[in-house]
């Protein structure tokens, strides 16, 4: 019986699967390499923007219009400044849509950032480090809120590259002066024609990080009430005991200031309440005494005496109530003290109203960011009151809607403190999620959005 040779000779259909198989290896490599080097250059413009100083005082606004300005322009997007205020320049950026008389969205950031001190950071706050061990960028605006100016920028790249075209238009503004109350810059804007002409339906601004895995999200934030209380006595020598001193008039008014502190801080620590649902006082400044060359003089009580106060009072707090305690428990006149407010920002809107967005199904813009974030693969957490101040107020005070929103998770909340910084990963990972977010705001789904937000307006 004669013997069968097997043949090792591939087939021509094994042949062709096998390259298949090796094109479609190198496709998926081509494609990876080219994701990690989009990354990467994204990061690179990100820490561009970080290293321009815009600190206040003195914030180097000019740089960063101009890097923004080139961004921009590689991004495809109409651009344009305004100065309302004069050095207080507001970069205005459109990406036009298919329908221009839709009500608009508008991607709102601030370029200023708080000072810092440097001699306590790990790294300069400018230089933008990367730490390569664990992916930290370090540097002043990191998490408040360079980052989230750039991540819209980058989301549109995507979206442009992808081809979609808007249906309503989007706008993006970078203004000035947030950390000094925005009154020269989003207060002025909000007044001004250009704003008008922009139809604006819905506005995102500025959120905090999340030390776990879900968003935060935040519908309306506290009104601060900046003021100063004085008290007034009679002059005496340091060994003396008596009655009615500036201090002992303004030391009473201190206890009495803590002790309504406490309380809130105490429905805070034990979760009845979250920071944002709460009164919070703190003492920005003591002054007193009779200064000298070296100090101040020991032996001389001082006839004057004066503290500076923070308050930060959420939406649904009775001013009135508020005001009668501070006129008869913080600051009585008949203990010689005086008040003066700094600032008194309102708790409502021009309408009379709380200034909130409402996060529930009257609000059509609501379920669509929900659904946005999803999915992106994100997950939001409770929607909060924002326990600070942002920019937003000033849309909220005219009735616009706005959501308060960074895409920072897993990432301890460093906003004004030393070595803040920002992983790279979820800076990457911001992109995405508003990519998502600007792409479903953008795309009119029926007439019920159209409607609703020409009713909001």
């Amino acid at each position: 019986m004669g013997s069968k040779k097997s043949s090792t000779r591939p087939s021509p259909m094994a042949g062709g699967a096998a390259s298949l198989l090796v094109a479609l290896l190198l496709s998926v490599s081509a494609i990876s390499a080219a994701s990690s080097s989009s990354d990467a250059e994204a990061i690179s413009r990100f820490q561009e923007y970080l290293r321009i100083d815009t600190a206040q005082p003195a914030p180097d606004y000019a740089a960063a219009v101009a890097f923004l300005w080139d961004q921009a322009a590689a991004a495809g997007l109409e651009a344009r400044t305004l100065e309302l205020v004069a050095g207080k320049p507001l970069l205005l950026l459109r990406w036009p849509g298919r329908r221009p008389s839709l009500p608009s969205v508008l991607l709102n950031s601030h370029t200023d950032v708080v000072p810092s001190e440097p001699h306590k950071w790990e790294h300069p706050p400018f230089s933008a480090a990367l730490d390569e061990g664990s992916g930290r960028i370090y540097a002043r605006g990191s998490q408040d809120m360079k980052c989230v100016g750039m991540q819209y920028l980058e989301a549109i790249r995507r979206l442009r590259s992808a081809g979609f075209i808007p249906d309503r238009n989007i706008y993006l503004t970078f203004v000035p002066d947030e950390e000094i109350g925005g009154h020269e810059g989003v207060e002025a804007f909000v007044a001004s024609k250009e704003f008008k002409d922009m139809n604006v339906g819905l506005v995102l601004d500025e959120g905090l990080p999340s030390l776990g895995e879900e968003y935060r999200v935040f519908y309306g934030e506290r009104s601060p009430w900046w003021l100063t209380i004085k008290a007034k006595g009679a002059p005496g020598h340091g060994a003396k005991l008596y009655d009615g001193s500036a201090m002992e008039n303004l030391m009473k008014s201190v206890e009495a200031i803590r002790r309504f502190r406490t309380s809130q801080f105490d429905l805070v620590k034990s979760g009845a309440k979250a920071e944002g649902d709460v009164v919070s006082v703190n003492f920005a400044y003591l002054k007193a005494g009779t200064p000298t060359p070296t100090g101040f003089v020991m032996n001389l009580q001082p006839s004057e005496a004066e503290i500076g106060l923070d308050i930060r009072l959420p939406p649904g707090v009775h001013t009135e109530a508020m005001e009668k305690r501070l006129a008869e428990e913080w600051a009585p006149s008949s203990r010689n003290l005086t008040f003066e407010f700094k600032q008194k920002a309102s708790v409502l809107d021009k309408f009379g109203k709380p200034a909130i967005t409402p996060v529930d199904s009257s609000n059509s813009w609501w379920p669509l960011f929900e659904e946005a974030v999803k999915r992106a693969g994100g997950k939001l957490g409770k929607p909060e009151i924002f326990p600070a101040s942002t920019d937003a107020r000033y849309f909220r005070e005219i009735g616009l809607p706005a959501f308060g929103f960074s895409p920072m998770a897993n990432t301890p909340i460093l906003l004004h403190d030393h070595n803040e910084f920002l992983s790279k990963d979820e800076y990457l990972k911001g992109i995405g999620i508003y990519e998502s977010i600007i792409r479903t705001l953008a795309t009119l789904k029926g007439s019920n959005v159209d409607d609703e937000s020409r009713a909001e307006l």
